[in-house]
């Protein structure tokens, strides 16, 4: 099977194919530096740091390009409100960053150009476009662009320019013609900053947020290129105005391939900073690993919701634990991924499925119940490399499982009268499931008459 990709453009899984045999370039929308990062950054840069790795692993070289926002509406906000120039405060806000993805072994990405480093090309595309009657500038002194001259406009999301009319609340302010339209180039304000305002043909001023992107991807992966990724919220209107904006300057499609990974819910709610619901990934690293976080990431589909809580967490390392605790009891051998052995075979089939992580982690589970069975090295072999694919079991695994032992009494307590109580309700699944658990952190249950008691494992 040949790897398959879903396609937010055709709402559909196609065949993979480079545009250069044997090369992928790929662009992947990156951070706003003007604060510490939260879980909603941490899932979608794990799962594109997942694709890459997958790419890779098929044998093919990948550009990848993870762009960082460093001038923006909220950047100069808290600059002002810190009394400190932005430049300090993106380089101080992308060493945090990378602080985080290093972490939770996020690899480095090909190019992570910024955008202040972009200007002159983002100009040029504005230049362009209003050359080709794309753009018009107000009297406010912005450039605009012009989405119903665009034919292709609505196309990712899938609605039409009526439908997206008919939700636009906000009123034609400030010279736009269209209440769609949106900003390519901000006219300065007197309040702003110095350090927020270039020189242009239309006076200073600053780039607007989409106009970002499609400079960046076109000057570091050309006009097209194989796929574009985001979080699903990026999908309208930015990436949505990045088409707009690139394929009414160049006549090309954009990307091949759009991807966008889902969102991240607190409680069944989609996590959000102004509903104030969001963790910051330096916060959840103060309760649990860096790995148990990536696999609690990895263990779900990139496209469905992930719904985030500490049992969630919880139940993610107890997991990891079980395959540390494979690895523990044999020494993995050195071994080279042979596709077509059968563990490796259904580990390649769900990758090449739309990178259908919850299967290829469900093979991660066969491959530590036959090294407990026959105590082979090779099979632990196999179970930690293909692991690495995922970013998942490189570490020491005794290291590992004692740097997470500690469960004290009323812990051990409480999970043995919740197998109890779903042994009285016959779930023996989610019983036999707590016991495996627990064993996995070094407690032994034993029943009796009298009732459960445990001890530590020798």
């Amino acid at each position: 099977m040949s790897l398959r990709i879903y396609n937010t453009l055709s709402r559909s899984q196609e065949a993979f194919h480079p545009i250069e045999p044997g090369h992928v370039r790929m662009y992947v929308c990156g951070i706003t530096v003007y604060d510490l990062c939260h879980i909603g950054h941490a899932r979608a840069n794990v799962v594109f740091d997942v694709v890459q790795r997958w790419l890779k692993a098929s044998g093919l070289r990948v550009t990848f390009v993870r762009n960082i926002t460093d001038i923006e509406d909220k950047i100069i906000r808290r600059a002002v409100e810190n009394d400190e120039p932005i430049k300090a405060l993106t380089t101080r806000m992308i060493a945090e960053m990378y602080r985080d993805f290093d972490a939770l072994g996020i690899e480095r990405p090909t190019h992570d150009p910024c955008a202040t480093d972009y200007v002159p090309q983002m100009l040029a595309i504005v230049k362009l476009l209003q050359d080709k009657g794309l753009a018009y500038r107000t009297e406010a002194g912005d450039v605009n662009y012009a989405v119903r001259k665009f034919p292709g406009y609505g196309k990712l999301s899938g609605k039409s320019l009526d439908e997206l009319h008919a939700g636009e609340r906000v009123a034609v302010l400030d010279g736009k013609e269209d209440p769609l339209d949106f900003v390519l180039w901000k006219a300065a304000k007197a309040t702003e900053p110095e350090d927020a305002k270039w020189d242009s043909a239309w006076g200073k001023g600053r780039p607007g947020w989409h106009i970002e992107c499609s400079a960046m991807a076109c000057a570091t992966l050309g006009e097209t290129f194989d796929i574009h990724g985001g979080g699903a919220d990026l999908q309208f209107p930015h990436h949505e105005n990045e088409i707009a904006q690139s394929e009414g300057a160049h006549g090309k499609p954009l990307a091949r391939f759009w991807m966008h990974n889902g969102f991240v819910n607190i409680d069944n709610e989609k996590m959000s900073k102004s509903l104030g619901n969001f963790f910051t990934i330096r916060e959840v690293l103060e309760k649990f690993d860096a790995e148990t976080i990536r696999f609690f990431i990895v263990r779900a589909h990139y496209r469905s919701p992930l719904n985030y809580s500490d049992v969630h967490l919880d139940d993610a390392r107890n997991a990891l634990r079980r395959l540390y605790t494979a690895l523990d009891a044999v020494t993995p051998a050195a071994v080279d991924i042979e596709w077509t052995q059968p563990h490796a075979a259904r580990f390649k089939a769900a990758m090449d499925n739309d990178f259908a992580t919850p299967e290829a982690v469900a093979v991660l589970f066969e491959l530590a119940a036959e090294i407990n069975r026959g105590k082979s090295p090779q099979v632990a072999g196999l179970l930690k490399t293909l692991g690495g694919v995922l970013g998942l079991l490189q570490c020491d695994p005794k290291a590992f499982l004692q740097a997470g032992a500690g469960l004290d009494e009323a812990s051990i307590q409480q999970q043995i009268v919740a197998r109890a109580a779903a042994k009285k309700a016959r779930n023996f699944a989610e019983a036999d499931r707590i016991r495996d658990d627990l064993l996995a952190q070094g407690i032994v249950l034993k029943d009796s008459a009298a009732g459960t008691t445990w001890e530590a494992a020798q």
